[in-house]
């Protein structure tokens, strides 16, 4: 087990929700004999999928784990809940959770008098980093990839975990006044874009503002955006809002041309990973998929936005459609609150805030405030602990010479920090957090039942953030409770496994190769200038 670092850990998962959750089986015993009966040794274990949004509260404390070679810690503070209902099958079923299960909706609770006199005393003896000088504007660039893994101090890049953390303690920190965001084109999945969004609404709940800048705007970008209570855009802001597309792409006729037969074999007629190889087209089954995808996805952005702008959803579709605008016709029509340079914008803040003219700002940046604990703000939590395990990237089973250290999930790895929280009297349930499109069979598979053991013995809840699909849904298949994004992309539509005959290239090129071997089946991968043999893929 590596070594622990401070950090924010619960994001995606639904804070209040997965406390809940973890607690109502922490009441009714100790530890979770009462979810044995949920795990049957002949099938997997039935997926609850559970919506809802953040809340920070305060009995519970986490410790969080990396998939990549660092582990890393936290303490958040979660409310108990009460009990678990389970259906004749022992799953627990989604009747019960809409009735007992809160909604996760974020509630800020001003600070009682004493708790207030404890934190600013803490902020008093607090390190130097951690000191803000009161009335700051907390401000953060969102820009470029969101990566679901904690960062250390020493990292660059944006973490979703400490962006999160950030919007709840700057909610209760007495010493900034609201939030300046700068929105720039984003590269992460539509799962993360939701969690960040909602914890936009809920900042707003504390009562203060929160302020966006957006020079190049697309969906995802204007998603967020509109979240805020003002947007502004300077003159010359790229505004791309055409609508949202999904595409694929075939290399079946390139390697027709050049003599190589890409020959695979697949368990399940949505299973598109191998069409790419094969076919020339999309096929009825990947179309259908795709389009429910993205109806789903556009549906979403529609209601969202109609609903943030108070406009009808036509009105929204209708701007869409008319595909090309000037920033003037955003203002006019509402759908930014103005246009002015960051400069100006800032002038208004200092305006909003009382400053003198001749001062600057008083501001915090997102890695400077991510170095504030919650400790300080008093928003830690109690002595029980919950251990976050995260799992991001691919899977496979072994970790290669020449792969980035966190660049994947490696069920070695996996499989050591499940088992070391398993054996651990330390923590009291443990919540999985995966986003992954899947990878190698066995690796998952491997994990799956260490997470099935692991939730014989304590409350496991798995956490979908962008994509948990394939090996990465098989994960959490092994857990009591699953709970996604709205937009998270989840499910298992089969397996494929597959070679290349390279025969017909051989041919055009006068290479040669001839193999001698014993054994009926051993030529089945090594012989890559011939095909399957007709009884070798009907063993699969």
């Amino acid at each position: 087990m590596s070594k622990l670092l401070h950090g924010c850990h619960l994001t995606s998962i639904h804070r209040r929700s997965c406390a809940a959750i973890l607690s109502k089986s922490l009441r009714s015993i100790r530890v979770v004999s009462s979810l044995q009966p949920q795990f049957s040794p002949s099938k997997p274990q039935n997926a609850l999928s559970y919506f809802s949004s953040s809340l920070h509260r305060r009995n519970l404390s986490l410790r969080a784990f990396d998939s990549s070679s660092e582990t890393k810690s936290d303490v958040v503070s979660e409310e108990t809940g009460e009990k678990d209902y389970k259906d004749d099958d022992g799953a627990l079923s989604s009747t019960s959770v809409a009735e007992e299960f809160p909604t996760g909706d974020f509630e800020f609770k001003e600070m009682s008098g004493w708790m207030s006199f404890v934190v600013k005393l803490r902020m008093l003896i607090a390190f130097p980093w951690e000191r803000v000088r009161k009335g700051s504007v907390f401000t953060m660039k969102l820009r470029g990839q969101i990566s679901d893994q904690l960062k250390s101090r020493f990292s660059s890049g944006l973490s979703l975990p400490q962006i999160c953390e950030n919007f709840i303690k700057a909610a209760y920190d007495p010493r900034i006044s609201g939030i300046y965001l700068h929105i720039e084109p984003l590269s992460c999945g539509w799962g993360k874009v939701e969690e960040i969004r909602r914890h936009i609404l809920d900042f707003k709940k504390s009562g203060k503002f929160i302020v966006a800048y957006a020079p190049a705007c697309g969906e995802k970008e204007y998603y967020l955006g509109s979240a805020c209570d003002e947007l502004y855009a300077p003159p010359s802001a790229y505004f791309s809002l055409y609508g949202l597309t999904v595409q694929a792409s075939f290399l079946g006729g390139v390697f027709e041309k050049v003599g190589i037969e890409p020959q695979v074999q697949r368990i399940g007629k949505y299973k598109s990973a191998g069409d790419q190889l094969t076919r020339k087209t999309m096929s009825e089954e990947n179309c259908e998929m795709l389009t429910a995808l993205l109806d789903n996805i556009y549906g979403n952005w529609l209601d969202k936005i109609s609903s943030a702008k108070g406009k009808k959803r036509e009105d929204t579709e209708n701007f869409i459609n008319e595909g090309v605008y000037q920033v003037e016709k955003l203002k006019e029509e509402g759908w930014i609150t103005n246009i002015n340079y960051d400069d100006e914008v800032i002038s208004i803040l200092k305006e909003r805030l009382g400053q003198p003219k001749d001062k600057n700002l008083p501001m915090v940046d997102y890695r400077k405030y991510s170095k504030v604990r919650k400790w300080t703000l008093g928003l830690s939590g109690g002595k029980d602990q919950i251990a976050v395990i995260r799992a991001s990237g691919s899977i496979s089973r072994v970790r290669s010479p020449f792969s980035i250290p966190g660049s994947g999930i490696t069920s070695e790895q996996f499989i050591e920090k499940i088992r070391s929280v398993r054996d651990s009297k330390r923590y009291k349930a443990v919540i999985i957090r995966i986003d992954s499109p899947g990878g190698d069979a066995l690796a998952s598979d491997l994990m799956w039942r260490e997470i099935r053991l692991l939730a014989a013995s304590k409350p496991v809840i798995a956490s979908m953030s962008d994509v948990a699909a394939s090996g990465g849904y098989y994960m959490a298949m092994g857990a009591g409770t699953i709970v996604a994004e709205n937009l998270t992309l989840t499910g298992s539509i089969g397996v494929v496994t597959g070679k290349f005959n390279l025969g017909t290239l051989y041919e055009k090129i006068g290479f040669n190769k001839e193999i001698i071997s014993r054994g009926r089946f051993a030529e089945l991968t090594a012989a890559e200038q011939r095909p399957f043999r007709l009884e070798a893929l009907f063993s699969f």
